[in-house]
């Protein structure tokens, strides 16, 4: 019964176009049960992906740097190339026990800001994301991770309500510009939030949106690390020059793409 099961799925799967439809296949059928697998269950599952919805919806979960996380359709679904966000605040924070408040804009599920927190021991931490849903899941997140106690989240918009300095500034923003999110993957034009994807007509309307803030909210000797799609570094730089920041590191991840931008308040 489960090898015709399995059969029918990997043809099923790779009709839809799944790539590597016999692994997704296995995949289902573990998270249906395995041995003890519940058909009706394996079927749903099976029907979910077929329609494109995203495995780490149906698991529930994404791994993301030494962290585990709850995922859901009001969040963006942390992907590996975010990790060089964090790759970067390390190599730009390298005395990290000086590293006290971080902030994360735009924090989706937390991973950013949880990611950080694993890292610099003596910090705390501060998310803000415009949806209710994203808070929320990124709170239950970080009481699972064991971070409950050194990080709070904020609903508004960007950094414009908010005050103090940081020591470490970190944001995901939307940078697929309007016209093109329909060319996406099913996974990601069909079921991810649209409002974690849309930069705007150019892909730079966050990035406008938020770098005037960054000078007052940097602690003295702190940076922002800002994850950045392809292509769009010199506009970047640009942008943050106009706003008084000072580009100080561009880091690629592992495809070559210049994906975190480094960034400190410029000397006056």
């Amino acid at each position: 019964m489960m090898g015709e099961a399995l059969r029918a799925a990997v043809a099923r799967l790779a009709a839809a176009g799944i790539e590597q439809p016999a692994r997704e296949a296995r995949l289902l059928w573990r998270l249906a049960g395995g041995d003890d697998a519940d058909p009706a269950r394996f079927a749903a599952l099976l029907a979910r992906r077929a329609a494109r919805e995203p495995m780490a919806h149906l698991r529930g979960r994404q791994g993301f740097w030494t962290l585990d996380l709850a995922v859901s359709p009001a969040t963006l679904i942390p992907r590996p190339d975010s990790e060089t966000v964090i790759e970067a605040a390390l190599a730009a924070r390298a005395a990290r026990a000086a590293v006290h408040r971080v902030l994360d804009l735009g924090t989706g599920t937390g991973a950013l800001l949880l990611a950080a927190l694993a890292e610099f021991p003596q910090a705390t931490g501060l998310g803000s994301d415009r949806i209710a849903a994203a808070a929320a899941l990124a709170a239950a997140n970080a009481a699972a991770c064991g971070f409950g106690a050194r990080a709070m989240f904020v609903v508004g918009s960007w950094a414009a309500s908010l005050a103090g300095q940081f020591d470490l500034i970190l944001a995901n923003p939307p940078y697929i510009p309007s016209a093109e999110i329909a060319f996406l993957m099913p996974e990601v034009a069909g079921h991810e939030p649209r409002s974690a994807l849309d930069g705007g007509a150019d892909g730079l309307a966050a990035y406008r949106a938020i770098l005037p803030d960054l000078p007052r909210l940097l602690a003295p000797g702190g940076v922002a690390v800002l994850e950045l799609g392809a292509g769009q570094a010199e506009s970047v730089v640009t942008l943050s020059r106009a706003a008084g920041l000072a580009p100080v590191a561009l880091r690629c991840d592992l495809g070559g793409v210049a994906r975190a931008l480094v960034l400190r308040a410029a000397v006056r």
